[in-house]
This record gives structure tokens, sequence and C-alpha cells, in this order.
């Protein structure tokens, strides 16, 4: 311990600009100067701490070993003498003070009775900035309505007299035990919601055998969410593939040597899509750090989304299969497959599994919803005798907000289906308890469901039981959703100055 350096908040001080930036990350120091160019969120946020402590600003948008992984060490300078640096007192403001009102005001858990209701709470109580990421789709967010508008084109064909008095949901995904048909998708940034992040789907997954899905963009690290397991229970990676190789392989060994189950590769975003509601809430404010960075091209616009993932790699290609192949042995699916000629290519590529998915409506607006996909992509692959298959399973995701949504998509032919944002709100409203609450329901719903469809268990679940003749006619009437839209936050224009 008497190698390590001790330093004082004013001599972190000093070192304020461009020039010479240091900052404070979890009681330790960090020269940061170098890495201010290379930052995906651009500097200027950096150099808004620059001196000073930069913890809370960096936790919710990072997993906490980014910092020591990206700087090289001789950049990592010591730790901090707390008892020397000046205590800033936070002003709440006005959106504080009315968020933590909102979060004594929450209605019992009891009283939350379907994936809409957490969706209402959670834009009361999480902050602003964390709203717009989470919710935003990308352009005039047409496919993320219309994911939830496909599954209200599919209409059961009930069978009758049959004896239901005992019902089966669970199932098997990738070989892996689940108690429900489906599983917990990967979305990133847990901690902008809530203080404890990912941990939150990881505990109450554990406690109800549900697979949880890691995101590679999670505010939790790897390590700490599997370090959090318990009961056995099962993981998904999900990768978003780095520019740099050697990065993913290492991570992809990593997660299979920790027990991952399987690798979800995400195929759909070579670049992100225009979240304008996330580039509104702009990750940096207009007024921080003007003065050092007068006369840059400085993109202070682009939102949370665009700050954190800069590096994707756009040039993965089918020529890249082979090579995951090759550095592990868990299944590979590929996620956001969009087309029966792909879902083909992907099964001739030797993978395990596809996900048919527009990532949740926030890439390519107006992309057809996965349950559309699901259909062309059964009889694509049947008329070439490559499905069913039971070592290629396929996956949707998007719009899920009913188990009645989820049986839909059996019927159709998929073996499970990731829900991702309706267990996201579930912990940014209500923590573990909220997504324990979320399982229940989801739970309550199948047994409910599968009782008056005439399905005892998954496996009689069968193309017969639904009618998806209009699935693909975009403009045949529906009933409406009143819960969803009563939930669904229209985009906003732009707005002129104030005082204008």
């Amino acid at each position: 311990m008497s190698d390590i350096r001790v330093l004082t908040g004013p001599e972190v001080a000093e070192h304020n600009s461009r020039e010479s930036c240091w900052i404070i990350v979890h009681g330790k120091v960090y020269d940061v100067t170098d890495f201010l160019d290379e930052h995906p969120g651009g500097s200027r946020i950096i150099l808004k701490y620059a001196g000073k402590d930069a913890t809370e600003a960096y936790e919710p948008i990072h997993p906490p070993d980014a910092i020591t992984t990206n700087l090289p060490v001789e950049k990592h300078l010591g730790v901090i003498d707390a008892s020397t640096v000046a205590k800033v007192v936070k002003e709440v403001t006005e959106e504080e003070k009315a968020r933590q009102a909102a979060w004594a005001a929450r209605p019992p858990l009891d009283n939350v009775l379907n994936m809409h209701d957490f969706e209402v709470v959670a834009k009361a109580v999480i902050p602003e900035k964390a709203w717009a990421y989470y919710s935003s789709a990308s352009d005039d967010e047409i496919t993320i309505r219309e994911n939830r508008t496909a599954f209200q084109r599919v209409w059961f064909r009930p069978r009758i007299l049959r004896d239901v008095s005992t019902v089966d949901w669970s199932t098997t995904i990738l070989g892996q035990k689940s108690s429900l048909p489906l599983y917990i998708s990967a979305t990133a940034l847990g901690k902008l919601g809530h203080p404890e992040g990912e941990l939150c789907l990881t505990r109450a997954a554990a406690n109800h055998g549900v697979i949880q899905m890691i995101a590679t963009l999670a505010s939790c690290s790897f390590d700490d969410i599997v370090d959090a397991q318990a009961n056995d229970q099962t993981f998904f990676l999900q990768l978003y593939v780095n520019r740099d190789r050697e990065i993913t392989k290492k991570y992809v060994q990593h997660a299979e040597a920790r027990g991952v189950k399987g690798l979800f590769i995400t195929v759909d975003a070579p670049q992100l899509g225009r979240r304008e509601k996330d580039m509104r809430m702009k990750q940096v404010d207009d007024s921080a750090g003007a003065e050092v960075q007068k006369g840059q091209d400085v993109k202070k616009d682009q939102g949370v989304a665009r700050a954190i993932s800069s590096f994707i790699d756009p040039s993965l290609s089918w020529k890249d299969i082979p090579w995951f192949r090759s550095i592990t042995k868990m299944p590979i699916i590929l996620k956001g497959i969009a087309t029966a000629e792909d879902a083909v290519l992907a099964y001739e590529a030797g993978v395990q599994g596809i996900v048919l998915s527009n990532h949740g409506g926030r890439q390519l607006d107006t992309a057809r919803s996965g349950l559309e996909v699901l259909v062309e992509v059964t009889a694509a692959l049947k008329a070439r005798g490559y499905w069913p298959d039971p070592k290629f399973e396929i996956f949707v995701d998007g719009g899920v907000r009913r188990a009645s949504d989820v049986l839909k998509a059996l019927a159709l032919g998929a073996k499970a289906v990731g829900v991702g944002r309706a267990f996201l709100y579930a912990f940014c409203a209500y923590g573990q308890e909220g997504v324990e609450r979320a399982i229940q329901i989801f739970r309550d719903e199948f047994e409910m469901n599968m009782r008056l469809l005439g399905a005892r268990t998954i496996d009689d679940l069968v193309p017969e039981m639904v009618d998806a003749s209009a699935l693909n006619q975009h403009i045949v009437m529906v009933p409406q959703d009143n819960l969803f839209q009563a939930t669904y936050q229209p985009l906003q224009i732009t707005k002129l100055k104030a005082g204008l």
C-alpha cells in the first residue's frame, strides 16, 4: 500500500484544462488528457469535470471498469484523500423535487396490473434524460409503434373441451431450462433509471428461473452481474462487435469461462439510428466547457446512444461468422435478422439461432416487426428443408407487453420471445421487486391464456391456433390499444428560444 500515491483535492484541481485534465472516479485519480478526443461522448463532458470528482456523472452510463480498461496503467495516478476534496452542495432542482415527489406517490406494487402500468410509473420517477434514452426510437418512431400493433393483427383460434386443469408454460431455450417461454432481453445503461441497475434483473431472474441476457453496454460490469447469480441461473450475452477484434475475443472467451450459455451477436447496428427524443435531451448542456472548446466541431446533440457506441464495428459481415465459431463453443445467435433471405444465410452459416428483431424500433424506421418477419422466415426455411431443426432456434423481440403476445409468436414458430423495455421499466419503477412482480404478471397471464386457448403445454401451440392472415396488411383496422396509446409519448418538434 505504501507504493500507492495519495493526492489531494487542491492538487487535482490544478489540472482542469484541455492541456492537463485529471478527474476523480470512485476515489481514484486519472489523467485523461490524452483520452479527451477519443472519448465516445466527446471531450466536452469530461472537461466539465476537469479537476473535479466525476463519479456521479460517470457511473450511470459506464460499467465500473470502463475507465480502468480504456486508460493505460500509467494514467492511473493514485487515490484521492477524501478529506481534502471540497464538498459540493448539490442544488436540488425543481425537476428533481418533482421526481422525488412522484417516487413517494408511486402506487402500491399490488396495484400494478400490467406492463403498461410499470411504464407510467417509470416515466414519472426517472430523470428526463433516462426516459429520453430508454423510450426513444428512430426517426418518426413508426416501427416502435408497429411492433405493438402487429400483435393486434393476429387473432386467436382457441380450442375447447380440452383438459386444461394443469397447464405448463416452462420450456428450454438453447437447451437451458426456463420457467417462462421468454428471456430478459438486453437493455443498456440500467443505472440511468435505478441505482442498482441491471442487478435488479439478475436477482429477480434468479428467484424465478428466468434467463437474463447481459448487455454489452450495461451500467453494471459483466463480472458484477455474473457474481450476483444464484440458484444456478442462466445468462446469455448480447455482443456489440468491437472494431478491435482482440477486445471482442477476450470479452467473448471471458464470458464463456464464466459460464454464459449463449452468444447473441447484434447484427443490425452498423450505425445507430437517429433517436430524436434522446438527441433533444443533449448529453452535455450548452454552457458546459464552452471556453475550452471554442472553434471545435463538437457533436453535442447526438444523445446518450451515440455517446456510448462509437466502438461498434460497421465492417461486420458474413465472412466474420467462421471467426466467431472458432473462438467460442457457445451457441451463436444472430440478433437483428429482418428478412427470410438473411435467415436462410444464417442457417447456412452454421449458427444456432436467430432473433427476428428491429432493435426495439431504434434502428431502421419502417422496418417490419419481428412477428411479421417470423411468418416468412419459417416458410422460407421449411421450403428448403432446413426447419424445424432442434439445433436451430428462432426468437422474436419487440413490442411484447402481454403473455398473449408471446403465445402468438410461439404458435407461429418462435422458440421463445425476448422482453426488454417491460422489465426495464419494472425495475426503474420498483427495483428488484418490480421485476419480480412483472414476472408474476406474465406467469398469471400465461396460465389464463393457455387455458382459454386450449393449450396444456408449449408444444400444444401450433399455427392453427392463430389467424395471422392480416399480419402483413399494414393499413388494416385494428382495435385501439388504449393502454399503449396512453403511455406512448409522441415526438416533439424543435422550439424557439424562450422570450421570442
